[in-house]
């Protein structure tokens, strides 16, 4: 009885320790988890919700054995505006909710096949160039906002806004140590916003209005087919982005949570955050590589972390004046930071390219490549009847469609 009670203050202790970790964990992903309900018109307090609520599914397909918190993926912003311009969110909701099903069709195959079927299917000559269309494809969305195209703020104010913002973002992931270097996108948006503050661009009505208490604005969705096919095919992106960041985790940790739990748990955790996320209005989530970065830097393994960090996005989601104060942020601002956050995706993809040795003046490789990129970047679509394929998703199944019909190259039919 007596080790009992000298046990529990230690316990005690441990918890509260755990508690605050988790909300610095959360507040290393805060930046880059409210970026994207704040560029595609969901509600910012929504997403904490479901980025929460993805986390917690995650630990429980995984048996709470991976350090990881999920949340918005940058990947669904350019379909995500499409999408809630086109159909409206209420059917845009309804396609990502199904493409968290491509998550349940490539857990299955990992699990029947292993996780050399991936490689097969989506090798990075595939995976590189959509990646790259998904930064690109974002780009004149970035320079608009950044100059303030269709906003009410003048040319002048809108570019030394949103370059001083850009330079700061640089400035803090090139040169700052430690955790900050870990969250450039929070330093960017604090300064974008104090600069605004001092140019009298912001209006705090909102925030004083809003309650300190109340519900996220939760969106039942709609299934529309043409929605559902524009955005299941997305999904492969991240998915198999999805294998390099959980090999990260891996690599950090010393463990490899390929195996256990296994990448096809990974990945079944991953579909059910981002179904569960979109049925309730949040965009789709992913793991998140800055998490990743954090749990490097300061050597906490323990999955109760993100359990903490979780619940601490869950409490938030429900404060008003939270998303009430995201929601006076300039699109200046945020234009300021998308022109680094949409150029490093495309980046994301040269890497996949790159890492996987891609020979790109090799005939096969070439015409894949060229020809995704030309799709993308000119816009091309393919009426089907009623339903019409275009974007990212049309680039994503020609990739595919190609890899599967066009000869393998030589060397690789020597190796």
């Amino acid at each position: 009885m007596t080790n009992q009670n000298q046990n529990t203050p230690v316990d005690v202790q441990g918890g509260i320790k755990q508690a605050f970790i988790g909300l610095q964990m959360l507040f290393v992903a805060f930046g880059a988890l409210v970026l994207v309900p704040l560029i595609t018109g969901l509600d910012a307090n929504t997403a904490l919700l479901t980025a929460g609520i993805g986390t917690l599914l995650f630990q429980l397909c995984t048996g709470k054995k991976v350090p990881i918190f999920l949340a918005s993926s940058f990947a669904f912003i350019a379909p995500i505006q499409y999408g809630v311009a086109t159909w409206g969110i209420p059917a845009t909701m309804g396609g990502l909710a199904f493409a968290g099903l491509v998550y349940f069709a490539l857990s299955l195959l990992v699990k029947l096949r292993g996780a050399g079927a991936l490689q097969k299917i989506f090798p990075p000559v595939v995976v590189g160039p959509v990646i790259i269309i998904i930064g690109l494809g974002l780009a004149p969305v970035a320079v608009d906002m950044a100059i303030g195209k269709g906003s009410n703020y003048e040319y002048s104010d809108a570019v030394l806004v949103s370059m001083v913002t850009l330079l700061t973002t640089l400035s803090v992931a090139v040169f700052a140590k430690g955790i900050m270097k870990l969250i450039p996108i929070m330093f960017g948006i604090a300064v974008g916003y104090v600069l605004c503050l001092f140019m009298g661009l912001i209006d705090f009505t909102p925030v004083a209005k809003a309650s300190w208490f109340s519900l996220p604005n939760l969106t039942t969705p709609e299934f529309k087919l043409e929605a559902i096919l524009y955005l299941l095919p997305i999904a492969i992106a991240p998915a198999v982005e999805h294998v390099g960041g959980i090999m990260a985790i891996s690599s950090v940790t010393g463990k490899d949570f390929l195996k256990n739990p296994g990448l096809h748990r990974t990945l079944l955790g991953d579909g059910i955050a981002t179904s569960a996320a979109s049925l309730l209005g949040g965009p789709p989530n992913t793991t998140y590589a800055e998490v990743t970065g954090a749990v490097m830097l300061t050597r906490n393994f323990n999955p109760n972390i993100m359990t903490w960090a979780a619940v601490w996005a869950i409490a938030i989601s429900f404060c008003g004046k939270v998303g009430a104060f995201l929601s006076t942020i300039p699109t200046i601002v945020m234009g300021g930071i998308m022109m680094l956050v949409f150029g490093s995706i495309a980046v994301v993809g040269m890497s996949t390219l790159i890492r996987g040795k891609v020979d790109i003046t090799e005939s096969r490789n070439l015409c894949i490549i060229s020809v995704i990129m030309t799709f993308g970047i000119g816009g091309m679509f393919v009426n089907l009847g009623e339903v019409s394929l275009k974007g990212i998703s049309l680039c994503a199944v020609v990739a595919i469609i190609l890899n599967l019909v066009l000869p393998p190259a030589k060397n690789q039919i020597e190796d």
